[in-house]
């Protein structure tokens, strides 16, 4: 194996390293801990891409790294996929620094192979690049995103030809051909200016926003004259400095909602993301400067979405004039009720709702209520897209989807979370409850009250280097091997390991197999109606834990979710404090 300090070596002697990445490498020298981070291994690509910190070195983005997984996925394509050539990739880019060179560097390395390249010419949202996927015919697409993660970082996610992210499948094939380029610098490529005349570099233009706008209007529940009338309600939109600035505000006006506010400081895309300590609409701090627009212009709803575009954070004004952010489960919850309301189920064939298993099971609740059959997944929207692909050939109905970590679909004509659609949804929903004189925090009293209280919450530890991948995987295997019968004072009902894919019933002392591939993860069910969920990040150095209790109040279901997570987090250190 080679070691860190030779791949180093490598690096800092190739003669032709890219000018400004051979000027951060220098400022490294002699910090061996920095170094030893930087090249220690090669940056993962996981189940869908992969994403990391800008910078030198086999661990970071950068234009060697990216063309050594493009390389590999011009590979995978050849071998796997018809008429590659004539097809083609498309690739679209956020407003992250260096998206749009490290688009590029993507389409230099597919033009080297003559795979015609489909780039946007400027920043567009996660979710039109699933669109342009499935609009264009393409083998598959490429996406260069970090989410919402902190300026430093930025990343790459593959989408296939269904316009989902890859399969666990075609993650394995394409990291095995990604394995196969064993020089990430002597990666092949073309100039920029020879493939743009080669024809195999085209740009897009505004053609593929049209077409997404026109399918994102047949989503609507409105009745056509409903439609065509100027609403009254007020709405405030950030879009965090990232890609949804464009679609968002077309969207809302072709369905008449004129009266749209917009944060104008977060409207223009930055990559330093300067107005917010995290450009995350799951945080409240996000939100900050749309509440006090929102207070302004006595908005009834605000919207922020996070820079991709894929995710969408709602607030909605209270009584005494301030507002109050929903969670994801809760907006899911109501889009899902609002959707099931105004749908005529019987023209539908096996209608069914997709969530995953981390969120709220107050969705089962209601569409157990309108006769529709819940479908779980793991966690990760992929997972979510690749049921509706298999519903094409099997004669379910995708009716919505949605996870707790705000993240929406209505239409499956994107196969990923859409905010875009998930926004527009929203002011529907929140025009049509106005009208019956509610607000959605009405609204979601309603459904507490009719289905229970259900309630839950999200913890989290993350950690640096390999040191914190190690201490991750203590303290998996610490919850693994768990054998008490209680948590928390609950009895534990089933444990489901999905590692080993197995669902152990701890009272029949019987298990099942549970149907869903295996992932590093393990949720207990404990009796009424709680759970908690332990999973480490797919793309980060983290550990999550999730819960859930079912209450007879919003106090009793607060209480409950109290004593879980303390007693969850209790756990954790006990594990943390053991010696190996």
């Amino acid at each position: 194996m080679i070691s860190w300090d030779q791949v180093y070596n490598k690096w800092n002697t190739y003669q032709h390293l890219d000018q400004s990445l051979k000027l951060e490498l220098d400022l490294l020298r002699g910090d061996d801990s920095a170094l030893e981070d930087a090249f220690y291994k090669d940056l993962t690509f996981g189940t869908g891409g992969m994403r990391g910190v800008l910078g030198p070195g086999t661990n970071r983005m950068n234009i060697y790294t990216v063309r050594k997984v493009v390389n590999g996925l011009a590979s995978y394509l050849f071998k796997e996929k018809v008429n590659v050539k004539d097809r083609g990739v498309v690739i679209a880019y956020d407003s992250r620094y260096m998206s749009k060179e490290f688009a590029i560097e993507a389409a230099k390395v597919l033009g080297y192979y003559g795979i015609k390249v489909h780039v946007f010419s400027s920043i567009r949202p996660t979710p039109l690049l699933s669109f342009a996927v499935r609009y264009l015919g393409t083998t598959a697409g490429i996406m260069i995103t970090a989410s919402h993660n902190p300026p430093e970082y930025n990343g790459l996610k593959v989408y296939n030809e269904d316009g989902g992210q890859i399969t666990l499948q075609e993650a394995d094939e394409i990291i095995a051909s990604i394995q196969q380029t064993k020089n990430e610098l002597e990666v092949p490529f073309i100039k920029r200016e020879e493939a743009e005349k080669k024809g195999v570099l085209n740009w897009i233009g505004n053609e593929i926003d049209h077409a997404y706008l026109e399918r994102l209007r047949l989503i609507s529940r409105m009745d056509s004259k409903t439609e065509q009338r100027n609403k009254d309600v007020e709405i405030v939109f950030t879009p965090l400095h990232g890609t949804a600035h464009d679609l968002v505000p077309k969207g809302l006006k072709q369905l008449h909602f004129s009266n749209l506010h917009v944060v104008e400081e977060q409207a223009k895309a930055d990559p330093e993301f300067r107005t917010v300590s995290s450009p995350n609409p799951e945080e409240h701090q996000a939100f900050t400067m749309a509440i006090d627009l929102g207070k302004q212009v006595d908005a009834d709803i605000l919207l922020a979405t996070d820079p991709d575009a894929d995710r969408l954070g709602v607030a909605v004004k209270t009584g005494d004039g301030n507002y109050q952010v929903l969670t994801g489960n809760q907006l899911g919850s109501l889009l899902l009720d609002y959707i099931l309301r105004h749908s005529d189920l019987n023209i539908y064939q096996n209608p069914r709702m997709v969530k995953t298993v981390v969120t709220t099971e107050l969705g089962k609740a209601i569409a157990n209520a309108y006769g529709v059959e819940t479908m779980n997944t793991l966690t990760g929207f992929k997972y979510i897209g690749e049921k509706i692909n298999r519903f094409d050939s099997t004669g379910e109905t995708f009716l919505f989807g949605f996870e707790e970590s705000y993240g929406y679909l209505v239409s499956g004509f994107v196969r990923d979370k859409d905010a875009i659609q998930a926004s527009v949804m929203t002011v529907e929903m929140a025009y049509y409850w106005k009208e019956q004189g509610k607000t959605l925090l009405d609204a979601l009293k309603e459904l507490y009250e009719t289905y229970g209280y259900y309630l839950e919450g999200l913890s989290s530890l993350t950690v640096k280097g390999k040191e914190g991948i190690t201490e991750i995987e203590k303290i998996m295997d610490g919850f693994r091997q768990f054998s008490n019968r209680e948590l928390a004072g609950w009895k534990i009902e089933k444990i489901e390991n999905y590692l080993t894919g197995v669902c152990t019933f701890t009272n029949e002392e019987r298990k099942e197999t549970i149907p869903l591939p295996k992932e590093n993860m393990m949720k207990f069910y404990l009796e009424d109606q709680a759970w908690i969920c332990i999973r480490p990040s797919g793309t980060e150095a983290k550990i999550k834990y999730y819960y859930g209790v079912c209450g007879k109040s919003h106090a009793d279901s607060s209480s409950k979710l109290t004593e879980l997570k303390e007693a969850v987090e209790e756990m954790v250190d006990e594990i943390r404090a053991v010696r190996v």
